[in-house]
């Protein structure tokens, strides 16, 4: 199923300039005021799926695999899958019309390899994580793929680490690129990865509620439950900027 999802996002990858060009959604080039009206939590863009399979049991843990193999195989898919999805709105997300890494009211900033605190644009950020987890999944030493190779100690801190940068990516898309993501009709894919990732990061608890709360009026039209707050407690802070 999820072969045919990349194949699907490449080939609309291909066609994503003309279907733009001829859509009434185009893109103005200026970013969207921490989107005011979302539009991904309109119903009928929020039940748009390209498949109805129930994730709740594609995430479970298959008797007999173990623990941080089944860690290993999802973390490195949904690095791919995030990475295709924004490569499609890519031409979109550029330093002047996202020139901070903004989520509705919260802004992330990047944290360097000596924990210096880098203001950068969403793209930048973008950048950063998709290099930085690529050289983390394709370390042997981190993602072994050799038998008898052992996961680090600190595999599971590593894996929760990805899956907050993956969140910021889709978070992003959701918040600044939902109206491009729609003319390009790949709404349906960015959901069902959404709900699989989400789904996923619960059973394992791989995401800090406090983190993904910035989402969590999507995260329960998606997924049936925002964690954390709840949808209230996101909703209370729309009235500042946080930093994170």
């Amino acid at each position: 199923m999820w072969t045919w999802f990349r194949l699907c996002l490449r080939l609309l990858h291909c066609e994503m300039g003309r279907r733009v060009r001829k859509s009434k959604a185009k893109p103005n080039g200026k970013k969207p005021a921490a989107e005011e009206k979302k539009v991904y939590l309109e119903p009928e863009y929020a039940k748009s799926r390209i498949t109805d399979f129930g994730f709740k049991e594609l995430v479970v843990l298959p008797r007999e695999i173990d623990l941080n193999e089944w860690l290993a195989s999802n973390t490195t898919t949904f690095f791919h899958h995030v990475n295709l999805q924004y490569s499609t709105i890519s031409e979109f997300c550029t330093g002047e019309a996202c020139q901070t890494m903004a989520v509705c009211n919260t802004q992330y900033y990047w944290y360097d390899e000596r924990g210096k605190k880098v203001k950068c644009t969403a793209p930048q950020y973008v950048d950063f994580v998709m290099s930085s987890v690529q050289k983390l999944v394709t370390d042997e030493d981190v993602f072994p793929t050799k038998y008898g190779r052992e996961f680090p100690s600190s595999f599971e801190a590593l894996v929760k680490k990805i899956c907050k940068y993956l969140f910021h990516v889709l978070a992003h898309i959701y918040s600044a690129h939902f109206k491009e993501t729609l003319a390009l009709e790949l709404h349906g894919h960015l959901n069902t990865l959404y709900v699989h990732f989400i789904l996923f990061a619960r059973e394992f608890n791989l995401l800090d509620p406090k983190e993904t709360a910035v989402m969590d009026d999507l995260t329960e039209a998606l997924c049936g439950g925002g964690g954390g707050d709840g949808p209230g407690g996101a909703a209370g802070a729309q009235n500042h900027v946080k930093e994170r």
